[in-house]
């Protein structure tokens, strides 16, 4: 049996820059993806009326994301 264990980031009044460099939505268009030239990928939850919100922050990479690409299963 799987057990998710979520992350937490924690930081101060302000998030950390994420300047985007590659964007992707996923095939059941729930999901965007965004890469950041500060080395993050966040993920993004799209609601059915368009609305976004934030979902969870990857950190990592030392280099710009600069490009994104779907995972086989």
């Amino acid at each position: 049996m799987k057990t998710l264990v979520p992350a937490v980031a924690i930081w101060g009044r302000t998030a950390p820059s994420h300047s985007i460099t590659a964007v992707m939505i996923t095939d059941d268009q729930k999901t965007i993806v965004t890469g950041s030239q500060e080395g993050q990928i966040c993920l993004w939850d799209l609601s059915p009326d368009l609305k976004i919100s934030s979902k969870e922050i990857l950190f990592g990479h030392t280099a710009s994301v600069t490009c994104l690409a779907k995972a086989r299963e």
